[in-house]
This record gives structure tokens, sequence and C-alpha cells, in this order.
């Protein structure tokens, strides 16, 4: 039996990888969040992992608050870079692996073409620059994945496709702004592809290849494409008008382009991604 911490559990993909975990009988699942297991407190960390005999950290947990962030950037920089740090170093001494989530928001979005793993950071916010400092000390240690996504939704939390559906009821007209470009991400997709990647490793179906890897779902669009699909499918009577990023000022700068390639995650684990499309049709469906 392998035991899995998982960190970020209230969030929505630490409420994915819940949902599912039955699915994986394989898999004793330890699931927590700030209220119960603090990343940033090494001491509690460190026995925890070694009193529950920890083999995969799955660190779901995040400062997420982007534009909040512009005036926290202490407290971005505590959960989003020194708590994987203490996450990294605590799986290097009890050689356990650690998986951490990160995402497209450490490139400035200046690119035409899919982001690569290895093409340079260049954040342009406090949370940007929080979840790549978060990346780097990652990266200190060996044997451990870091997975980029980008414009996560679910089910659970808040987020921006359930934004849209409130609209669509309140409002006759929504705003959105139609010149940033990247691939949403269905959480629920993220959960299973992580846990398809520890059982192959476990099993030995796969070898362990760490690194940085790109997940977001297949195609691109913009936040007014997407939000157009998600009101087409709430069968409201609602316009939603495309406006540029100008005209909807926001503290905390985003990058125009942060599509990434998924090429190294299907090669190296054959992950299958499902559409964008696809995705949101399934989860406005359990949402509705």
């Amino acid at each position: 039996m392998m035991n899995i911490l998982v960190t970020g559990s209230h969030g929505q993909l630490g409420s994915e990888i819940k949902e599912i975990a039955s699915h994986y009988p394989a898999f004793t699942f330890h699931f927590h969040d700030i209220d119960t297991l603090d990343i940033t407190i090494v001491e509690a960390v460190s026995t925890f992992i070694k009193n529950n005999h920890i083999h995969y950290i799955i660190n779901c947990a995040s400062y997420t608050q982007v534009d909040k962030a512009e005036t926290e950037s202490e407290l971005a920089f505590k959960i989003n870079a020194e708590g994987p740090e203490t996450l990294a170093k605590l799986a290097n001494q009890y050689s356990s692996l650690l998986i951490h989530i990160s995402t497209d928001f450490v490139f400035d979005g200046r690119k035409k073409t899919p982001y690569k793993e290895d093409d340079k950071p260049n954040p342009l916010s406090v949370y940007g620059k929080s979840k790549q400092a978060g990346e780097e000390r990652v990266l200190q240690y060996n044997d451990n994945l870091i997975i980029r996504t980008s414009w996560l939704y679910s089910s659970y939390g808040n987020n921006f496709v359930k934004k849209i559906i409130q609209l669509s009821h309140q409002e006759e007209t929504i705003r959105v702004v139609n010149d940033q470009v990247g691939s949403p991400t269905y959480a629920a997709d993220l959960a299973k592809a992580i846990l398809e990647i520890l059982v192959a490793v476990s099993n030995g179906e796969h070898s362990l290849k760490p690194g940085i890897y790109h997940y977001s779902n297949e195609g691109f669009c913009t936040w007014y494409d997407l939000a157009a699909a998600i009101v087409e499918m709430t069968n409201r009577n609602c316009s939603v008008v495309p406006i540029k990023t100008e005209e909807y000022p926001l503290p905390a700068t985003r990058p125009e382009y942060s599509v990434m390639n998924k090429d190294k995650i299907k090669t190296n684990y054959r992950i299958q991604i499902p559409g964008w499309r696809e995705s949101l049709t399934t989860c406005m469906k359990k949402i509705q």
C-alpha cells in the first residue's frame, strides 16, 4: 500500500483528487489543508511524513489570489515558494516523490507558439514570480515533478466558469477580455492524470522521469471564447461582449498568450488529454 499526502485538499484540484481517490485502492490518501497541516511549518510536515510513511506528495496548496498578491507579496512567496521548498527538502530526506503544481503565469506571454517546458520563465506579476520561485526551489532537489497548468476550473471552489454562470443569471450583458489566449483546464482531468502517473510509476509500467511538465486541456481560446461557450451551455438570454484588456484593468498583469505545449507529458507518461470544450461540457453538466 502506497501512502499519498495531498496538500491544499480544500481547493479545486485537491477536491477533485479526493472525489476519485476511491478508484485507486492501491493508495492510502491523507488529505490536508492549512487548517490541519501548514506546509510552511517544517517540523509539523516532517513529523507527518515520517510517521505516516508517505511515498508521494501532491502539492495542491497555493496562494492563488493573483491580484491580491500584488500587495501581499510576502504571504504569496511564503506559500508558493517557501512551502514547496519545505516539501521538496523533506521528500528528499524521506525518499518520497513530490508532484508540485505550478502555473502558466511564469511566462510573459510574448511568445506566439505554445510554450515548452524549457522556455525561459519571465513572470509579469507577483503571483507569477512567487510560483517561479517555488519551481526553482523544488528543482534544487532530485526526482520531483512540477506540473504547470492553466486557467483551472472545477465544480468545486470559486473560478471563472462558475462566475460566468452566476453572471449569466444576473446580467443581460457580460463584458469579457478577448485578447488573452490560453487553454482552460478542468481540474478533474488533471487530477486523473496525476494519479495515473503515480499508478504507472508505482507498478513499474513507466520509469520516473522527473522535471517540469505542462498539462492543460487540448486546444486554446480567449477568455471571451470561454465565456461565450459557458453562456451557450446555460441556455440563458445573455450577451457576451468582447473587450480589450485595457478596458478591464486589474492590479496584476496577465500574459497575453500562455498556451503550453504538452508533448512531453503525453510522450513520457502516455497521458491522453481531452479537448477543452469536451471537458467544459462535462463540468457544466455536473455544476448544473
